[in-house]
C-alpha cells in the first residue's frame, strides 16, 4: 500500500481518495493485529500484551505530517504509527509478543522488551551512524508513561542546536535544523511529573517538538477526575499558549474521531514547529481504549455501561467508517471486502510468526532428544534420564527454557558416570548456553573498537619547570582543548554558562565559545540529562551538568530507564554517548557530601561510573569519553577544585584509562583500595602508619563500573594477603561492591591471610560542619585503627592491642 505522506496543499480528489482508502486499511490493520494480539497473549503463547487500539485516527494524522529525518519519541500505544510509516508489520507486532531473539524478525528489540515498544536502527552494523536524514527513526520507547518526556526535550533541541551551531558536521543528522521530534503520552501520565517539566523546559528553550496527548478520559482504570484538575490538560497548559507578545506553545485541540480535523491540525502542528521552532501541543480527546488498558485485565471491570456503550458508539475506526460511507468515497461492500482480506492477512502472519519463532527450538529439541536417548542407554539412571527425555518430547512447542532445563537436569543423573554419550550431552549443553545467553545479555556495553576500554592511556606530560595551579585551571584549560577538538561538543546545566560552574571548571569559556555550547539551564535535573539523551541520539556530544552529586536522584529514572539501558535495549541499534558530569564527597552537610555510589552503581549497570581523585584524572577522563560513544557519570571531588595539581603541557591529548585502577603507593603488609577524595585521607594515614612499622600499598579504584578489569587489586594482594577497601558511602554500599569485585570475581579469597574488610561512612547521611563531617564519615584516624587492628590479629606481639 502507499504510505508516502501527502498533504491537503498539493492532493487531488483521485489522490485524497486513495490516501483515505490506504488510511482505513492501516486503521482495520492495527486493530485487528491488535485484537488477535490479545487473543495471543490469553492463549498463553505471549506473556503480557499492550496495544495501540482506540488510537488509530490520530496516529494517522501524525504519520502523514512526519517526515524524514524527525524522531519520534512515544510510548506503547503507537503502533498504528509506525505502521503507517511502514516500520512496523504484522509480523513484527507477532514476534515482539513472542519475544523471539532474531532482531532480524523483531526488528525493535530481538525479544528484549515487551511488545508496543518500538525503535529504528540508527546504527550500522560496525557501530557508526546511519544517515538519520534519510530515514524516518523512533528513539527507544520504556514502559514508564512519562519517561519519554525528557528524551523529546533533546532530541527537538538537537535541531535547534544544529541550526545554530558552526563547524559541525551535521551530515548524517540534520538538514538545518528542519526535523521535528513527536511525542506522544496518555492523558493520565501528563501528572507525571516529568511530562510538567519537560514542557515547562520546552516552552523555555523554544525548540521544534510536537506532542501528542491520547486522551481517553482514563489511566489504567483510574478516569480522569483523579489525574488531572478540572479533567481536561488543556486548561491547565492554556498558561502556555504564545502570544504576540510572549513565546510559548501552540495548543492545538482536536476530537480524535474526526479525520479531516486531525489531518489539518497535524499539517499545522509540523509546520510551525519546523519552520519557527515553536513547540506544539495537539490536545486529541474524545479517543477510546476498546480492550482496556492491556491483556492483564478488561476494561468492563471499571467503566459503566453508559461509558462502554459511548466508546462503542465513537470509536474512531467506526467514526472513520462512517464518515467514508457518508461522503462517498467507496461502498460498504469494497469496506467490508477489504476488512475480511486483512484479517486473513494477521491471521497468516500471525502463523508465520508463531511458526519461525518455534523453528529453531524444534530443532534443537530433535537433537537433544537424539542425545539423551543415547545417552540413558549407557547410564545406570537410565529411567531417570528417560523421564527427562519424554517430557521434552511431550512439549509440542518447546521455548529455549525447556531445552536448558531439560539437558541440564539429565546432567545431574550421569554425575560420576564417564563415556563419550555424556560427553555429548556436556557439550551440547555448553554450546547451548553459550550461545544463547548472549542473546539475552549483550550490548549492555560496547565491547567493539569504538568501546571505551580501547582507548589506550596516555599520559599527562610536564615542562621541566611544571607550574601548580588550582586543580579548576586543568580542567578549564582542558574543556577549552575539547571544545577546540569537537565542534559537536556542548556542556550545560545550573551555573554552567555565564559564571562558569559553581566552581568555576568552565570559566569563560562560554564567552569564548557562545551560550549555545556553553549553556546555562533552569533547576531542572530530570530535563538536563533528557536534553543531553536527545541530543546524544542526534549525533552531538552533550556534557549534562547536575551540580551536585545529591541532585542526581532528581534525575535517576532517567538514566536507569533510559540512558543506562539504551543500548542493550535495543541490541545495539541505537547509541546516547551522553556524558554526565557532577561534583561529589566530603562537603560540610547533609545536601552537599553526598556519596551514593552503591545505589548509583547497581542502578546504572550500561554506563561507566568514574570517580577521579584530582582534576587532572578527570580531565583525562573526559578525553578518553570524548574518543568513545559510550555514556559515562563523572564524579569530580568537590573538595578538590582549589588544591595545587602541576598542570600538564598535553591538555586534550591525554587519556585516563577507563577500568584501570592506580597503585599509588607501594607496599608489603596490606593492600588498601579507596577513591575520590577519600583517598588523601588513605594516603595520610598510610604515612602514618609506616611510624609504626604497617607498610600499606595504596590502591586508587578510579574506575567503579568498570572495575579492575586486569586484576590489578589481586596482583597486589597476592604480595600483601590482606585487603581493606575504604569509602565513604553507607555500609554494604560501594565498598561492598568493591569488595565482591575482588573477591569473588578475581578469585583473591585464595591469597588472604587476614578477613577482608570494608570501611565505610555511617549508615545516616553526613552531618553539617567539620565535625559533621569527621563523626560521619571514614577519617585518618578510622583508617589508621581498622589497618592497626588487622595487623595486631595477625601479630599481636608486634602491634599490640590500640584501645
Amino acid at each position: 500500500m502507499d504510505t508516502s505522506p501527502k498533504t491537503s496543499n498539493d492532493i487531488t480528489f483521485d489522490d485524497f481518495k486513495t490516501q483515505i482508502i490506504s488510511d482505513y486499511k492501516i486503521a482495520v490493520l492495527s486493530r485487528t493485529c491488535s485484537l488477535l494480539g490479545r487473543k495471543e497473549v490469553l492463549t498463553g503463547k505471549a506473556k503480557f500484551g499492550i496495544f495501540g487500539d482506540g488510537k488509530e485516527l490520530p496516529q494517522l494524522a501524525m504519520a502523514r505530517s512526519f517526515k524524514d529525518g524527525d524522531f519520534r519519541s512515544g510510548y506503547y500505544r503507537d503502533q498504528t504509527f509506525m505502521m503507517a510509516l511502514g516500520l512496523l508489520t504484522p509480523k513484527d507486532i507477532f514476534h515482539g509478543l513472542y519475544a523471539t531473539t532474531d532482531i532480524e524478525k523483531e526488528p525493535m528489540s530481538a525479544g528484549r522488551q515487551m511488545g508496543g515498544h518500538y525503535v529504528t536502527h540508527s546504527l550500522n552494523e560496525d557501530g557508526s551512524w546511519k544517515n538519520l536524514t534519510e530515514q524516518k527513526n523512533s528513539s527507544a520507547d520504556i514502559s514508564c508513561t512519562a519517561g519519554q518526556m525528557p528524551r523529546l526535550l533533546g532530541l527537538a533541541q538537537a535541531s535547534k542546536m544544529y541550526r545554530n551551531l558552526n563547524n559541525v558536521d551535521a551530515t548524517n543528522f540534520s538538514n538545518n535544523g528542519n526535523e521535528v521530534a513527536w511525542g506522544t503520552i496518555g492523558n493520565a501520565s501528563t501528572s507525571e511529573g516529568m511530562f510538567l517539566e519537560t514542557i515547562n523546559a520546552a516552552g523555555v528553550l523554544q525548540v521544534p517538538m510536537v506532542i501528542s496527548i491520547w486522551d481517553d478520559d482514563y489511566g489504567i482504570s483510574v478516569p480522569a477526575e483523579y489525574h488531572t484538575t478540572k479533567e481536561d490538560i488543556s486548561e491547565i497548559l492554556s498558561g502556555f499558549k504564545r502570544t504576540e507578545e510572549q513565546e510559548g506553545y501552540e495548543l492545538l485541540k482536536v476530537k480524535g474521531w474526526d479525520y479531516t480535523a486531525l489531518m489539518h491540525a497535524y499539517e499545522n502542528a509540523s509546520d510551525i514547529a519546523r519552520e519557527e521552532h515553536v513547540p506544539v501541543i495537539i490536545h486529541v480527546t474524545e479517543l477510546t481504549q476498546p480492550q482496556g488498558h492491556s491483556s492483564s485485565g478488561s476494561h468492563e471491570r471499571y467503566k459503566d455501561k453508559a461509558r462502554l456503550e459511548w466508546e462503542k458508539e465513537n470509536d474512531c475506526n467506526k467514526r472513520f467508517r462512517e464518515w467514508i460511507l457518508e461522503t462517498g468515497i467507496t461502498t460498504d461492500d469494497e469496506l467490508k471486502a477489504i476488512e475480511k482480506a486483512i484479517v486473513r492477512e494477521v491471521r497468516s502472519a500471525k502463523r508465520e510468526a508463531w511458526s519461525e519463532y518455534l523453528e529453531s527450538h524444534k530443532t534443537l529439541k530433535k537433537q537433544l532428544v537424539a542425545i539423551l536417548d543415547r545417552a540413558s542407554a549407557k547410564s545406570q539412571n537410565k529411567n531417570f534420564i528417560a523421564k527427562v527425555k519424554n517430557d521434552l518430547i511431550a512439549i509440542e512447542e518447546p521455548i529455549k527454557k525447556d531445552l536448558a532445563v531439560s539437558s541440564r537436569k539429565a546432567l545431574r543423573y550421569l554425575i560420576g558416570e564417564s563415556f563419550q554419550e555424556k560427553q555429548e550431552l556436556v557439550e551440547w549443553t555448553n554450546t547451548f548456553l553459550a550461545e544463547t545467553q548472549p542473546l539475552y545479555s549483550a550490548d549492555l556495553y560496547n565491547d567493539g573498537a569504538t568501546g571505551a576500554l580501547s582507548v589506550a592511556e596516555v599520559k599527562p606530560k610536564y615542562a621541566d619547570n611544571t607550574e601548580n595551579v588550582d586543580g579548576r585551571i586543568i580542567l578549564r584549560d582542558n574543556f577549552d582543548k575539547i571544545f577546540e577538538k569537537y565542534p559537536n561538543a556542548i556542556v550545560f546545566g545550573e551555573d554552567s554558562g555565564a559564571i562558569g560552574d559553581v566552581n568555576q571548571g568552565l570559566e569563560g569559556l562560554q564567552e569564548k565559545y557562545g551560550k549555545f555550547r556553553v549553556a546555562d539551564t533552569g533547576i531542572r535535573e530530570t530535563t538536563i540529562i533528557g536534553q543531553g539523551t536527545g541530543m546524544a541520539l542526534r549525533g552531538l556530544r552533550p556534557i549534562a551538568e547536575i551540580q551536585y552529586l545529591d541532585y542526581i536522584f532528581y534525575a535517576l529514572a532517567t538514566l536507569t530507564d533510559d540512558v543506562a539501558c539504551l543500548r542493550y535495549r535495543t541490541f545495539g541499534k541505537q547509541k546516547a554517548p551522553l556524558i554526565v558530569r557532577t561534583r561529589g564527597h566530603r562537603l560540610e552537610g547533609i545536601w552537599h557530601s553526598g556519596s551514593p555510589m552503591g545505589t548509583l552503581i547497581h542502578s546504572l549497570r550500561g554506563m561507566y561510573i568514574l570517580s577521579p581523585r584530582n582534576m587532572t584524572q578527570a580531565a583525562g577522563f573526559y578525553n578518553t569519553l570524548l574518543k568513545t560513544d559510550e555514556p559515562a557519570l563523572v564524579i569530580e571531588s568537590l573538595n578538590g577544585y582549589r588544591l595545587k595539581e602541576p598542570k600538564p603541557i598535553n591538555l586534550g591529548e591525554f587519556y585516563t584509562p577507563i577500568g584501570k585502577v592506580e597503585t599509588i603507593k607501594q607496599g608489603t603488609d596490606i593492600t588498601i583500595v579507596s577513591y575520590g577524595s577519600t583517598l588523601r585521607l588513605v594516603l595520610k594515614a598510610a604515612e602514618e602508619l609506616k611510624e609504626v612499622g604497617i607498610d600499606a600499598e595504596v590502591i586508587d579504584a578510579q574506575t567503579l563500573l568498570p572495575f579492575d578489569v586486569h586484576h590489578d587489586t589481586l596482583e597486589s594482594i597476592k604480595k600483601t594477603n590482606r585487603v581493606l577497601v575504604v569509602d565513604e558511602d553507607v555500609p554494604g554500599g560501594c565498598s561492598a561492591y568493591i569488595l565482591n569485585e575482588i573477591i569473588e570475581k578475581q578469585g583473591a579469597y585464595a591469597y588472604l591471610d587476614s578477613a577482608p574488610q570494608t570501611l565505610s561512612a555511617q549508615a545516616h547521611r553526613p552531618a553539617y560542619g567539620t565535625d559533621g563531617d569527621y563523626f560521619s564519615k571514614p577519617n585518618i584516624e578510622d583508617v589508621f585503627e581498622k589497618v592497626y587492628a588487622i595487623m595486631n590479629e595477625l601479630d599481636p606481639e608486634s602491634f599490640p592491642k590500640l584501645r
